[in-house]
């Protein structure tokens, strides 16, 4: 159950980089980042409110992990991806994004004295190859064509936030709902975003509000936001950060495959082989029996 988490997290957030990367030009960075938690805030508000009160004492003494979680997990790394989007592009993005597992594993081990099997190091050296099938379109000289410019450095950052916000939730308390710590989370996160989202509107970019921008808020702020982020959390929690985090993988592999659904796009046959390698290397990195870390 939690790899299924895990993977339909990474599903909902590769619809979620498509949709960022469609909409930088009309929806500045920050104001996406703050209008799409501010939908999650008022979605879960209703479901954690009534138990704030009672789980109060939990959330005071653990009020350091949830401003940890908000500024990492919210506020840094979402911010450093929309304004990435602006200056990079798609296969950069993705293979710099890919990087975040390795953070993962190194911030697992740093902070915890976390361990990695042969086998897990297979399956993680599987996944990198079928990301890289993908990125490269099974062609290793593509690599000399490769470039990597400030936006490239800027998902490299959004990388760091998102594995040290992952390895955080190792330290999730027992006792608090869920939802009631997404929306802490999610509150502190736009209360980080402040300052950002004042120098944005101070030199006058706005969002306009269309169909396509309330929808894509929408889609963000309930799915990507909320839905995504409570399965993810949930996943992590029973499988550890250094194993779930394998499944960032999947979103270059998810991506093709929208791509292909949505954009009429065409399904190559180094597409196949990349997602083959990214299923074969989670799979060889998790079948493995493991304790799981205490799940909610």
């Amino acid at each position: 159950m939690p790899y299924l988490l895990l993977t339909l997290s990474a599903l909902i957030w590769s619809g979620n980089f498509v949709i960022s990367r469609a909409m930088n030009a009309t929806i500045p960075p920050a104001g996406f980042v703050f209008w799409r938690w501010l939908v999650a805030v008022i979605i879960l508000a209703p479901i954690a409110l009534p138990r704030l009160r009672r789980e109060w004492p939990i959330v005071r003494a653990n009020l350091l992990l949830i401003c940890i979680c908000g500024f990492f997990g919210v506020t840094l790394f979402n911010y450093l991806i929309y304004t990435a989007v602006h200056t990079t592009t798609a296969i950069n993005a993705a293979l710099v994004n890919s990087a975040i597992p390795m953070f993962i594993i190194i911030f697992a081990r740093v902070f915890y004295g976390q361990r990695v099997t042969l086998r897990q190091h297979t399956g993680i050296a599987l996944s990198l190859a079928g990301v890289a099938t993908i990125i490269l379109q099974g062609d290793l000289a593509r690599i000399r064509t490769l470039s990597f410019n400030r936006g490239d450095l800027l998902v490299l950052l959004a990388a760091v936030a998102w594995a040290l916000y992952s390895v955080a939730l190792r330290r999730y308390p027992q006792g608090l709902n869920p939802f009631l710590f997404l929306f802490c989370m999610a509150v502190t996160g736009l209360i980080f975003l402040i300052p950002f989202y004042a120098i944005e509107l101070a030199s006058g970019k706005f969002m306009t509000p269309n169909p396509a921008t309330i929808l894509s808020i929408g889609y963000v702020g309930i799915f990507a936001s909320v839905v995504a982020f409570s399965m993810w959390n949930s996943g992590l929690r029973q499988v550890g950060a250094h194993m779930g985090g394998q499944f960032v993988h999947l979103m270059p592999a998810f991506s093709t495959i929208l791509a292909v659904l949505f954009l009429g796009e065409r399904l190559h046959l180094f597409h196949i082989a990349g997602i083959a390698l990214i299923f074969v290397g989670i799979l060889c990195a998790t079948l493995e029996k493991k304790r799981p870390i205490a799940a909610v």
